[in-house]
């Protein structure tokens, strides 16, 4: 007899497996196993190892089993809100002037600067149950609003903290390199030298990211600066993502693939030969439709490039104050599919599969199969289209992390 701690039976699964045929590997008289955290079995009940036996059994009654949902690119942590510029853009001014004159992401350093790492968990706990109550296990979270080492250190600790108190897998990535602090306007090259040579050493040796990313765009930082800030990262053992090709093309696809980078993120204006050149190095194209409906573009993504070089597509929230005030992965989905064209497998493959691959972690999350983390949502649906096609409806029936 095989005991394990659960089995979840009479139960439809999307396992997102590529070993198993079409495009989510479904199962419809599935059973999963676990233990320890991990996944055992999951499969058809008819392969199912013989003796295999629970301490406890969870009747699922033919509802569907996905693996837990990803949240790969979120702002999470942060403090204040940006409502004045979102009626400042009703009325007609554009996410460049809002942060030329001294809003944008610039607006919410100072309120993130007075934070307390206490005040900085109390404020974001709410948008991370909302997110978890919809089924996301894993959801990654920058830094970026503080600019300043000490205020970087706090949003990442808060992060941290987070992934402690709550039963959900936290991945922190560090974004210095997110826009040029007020009391350094004009002097980029000034603080990319602070983040090389200051911020990003202090950060690695504490442990406090998993990843560095940068916003390579002419509001913000230009490729070879970005460039700096990546071989930086490379001498301290940290994986790349990147803000790229979201309001004009500076080649920032390409870049991304320079670095091996796990990904590059919006990508609206990136051209064929970044993409090819993403396909190449592996990097997934992590593709962001809050940001695109918030502040209204009209410029979309290349998808039609990313299927024909094979490239991975995730999606996220991109979850924060300015451009994307989403704490709704369901909804991000629908986003996809209605404004970006995405199909319902691609979309459950980008909050799943794709995106563990854009964090790092498709060897421990993303699929349901042997040897990951058991992290699912079981749904109370009859198709797996209803998770892409409702608005303002959550179908969980379950969340699962860690097997508990």
């Amino acid at each position: 007899m095989t005991l394990v701690d659960r089995i979840w039976h009479r139960c439809r699964l999307a396992t997102l497996s590529p070993s198993r045929l079409g495009p989510l590997g479904v199962v419809d008289d599935g059973l999963i196993a676990a233990r320890d955290g991990r996944i055992v079995y999951a499969g058809p009940v008819a392969d199912a190892p013989v003796g295999l036996d629970a301490k406890e059994r969870i009747d699922c009654g033919g509802r569907w089993i996905t693996p837990g949902l990803i949240d790969c690119h979120t702002h999470l942590v942060y403090g204040g809100n940006r409502a004045g510029e979102f009626e400042q853009r009703l009325a007609g001014a554009s996410y460049e002037e809002i942060a030329r004159a001294g809003g944008g992401i610039v607006s919410t350093v100072q309120a993130t600067r007075r934070a307390s790492v206490d005040e900085l968990v109390a404020a974001a706990r709410p948008r991370l149950d909302a997110l978890m109550a919809e089924g996301v296990t894993t959801i990654e979270i920058k830094s970026g609003y503080g600019l300043a080492l000490d205020a970087e250190r706090r949003q990442l600790q808060a992060a941290r903290r987070l992934g402690e108190e709550a039963a959900v897998t936290v991945r922190t990535t560090f974004l210095g390199a997110h826009a040029i602090p007020p009391e350094m306007k004009g002097r980029s090259g000034q603080y990319i030298d602070f983040v090389c040579q200051e911020m990003l050493p202090a950060i690695a040796a504490e442990g406090l990211a998993d990843a560095v990313d940068a916003f390579c765009e002419n509001i913000a930082f230009t490729p070879e600066e970005t460039a700096r800030v990546f071989v930086t990262a490379g001498k301290l053992g940290l994986p790349v993502r990147l803000h790229a090709d979201q309001l004009s093309n500076l080649h920032g696809a390409a870049l991304a693939a320079r670095f091996g980078a796990l990904s590059a993120d919006h990508l609206e204006y990136a051209d064929d030969a970044g993409i090819a050149a993403m396909k190449a190095a592996g990097t997934v194209a992590v593709v962001l439709p809050g940001a695109f409906y918030f502040i209204r573009e009209h410029q979309l993504p290349p998808i039609d490039s990313m299927r024909r070089h094979g490239v991975g597509i995730a999606l996220a929230t991109d979850s924060n104050p300015g451009t994307s005030p989403l704490t709704s992965l369901l909804l991000a989905m629908n986003m996809g599919a209605t404004l970006f064209r995405l199909t319902v497998a691609e979309c459950i493959a980008a909050v799943t599969r794709e995106a563990a691959h854009a964090l790092g972690l498709g060897g421990e999350v993303g699929t349901l199969e042997v040897g990951k983390f058991c992290d699912l949502a079981i749904w109370n649906i009859e198709q797996p289209a209803e998770l892409v096609y409702r608005m303002g409806f959550n179908p969980l029936h379950a969340r699962v992390h860690h097997g508990e």
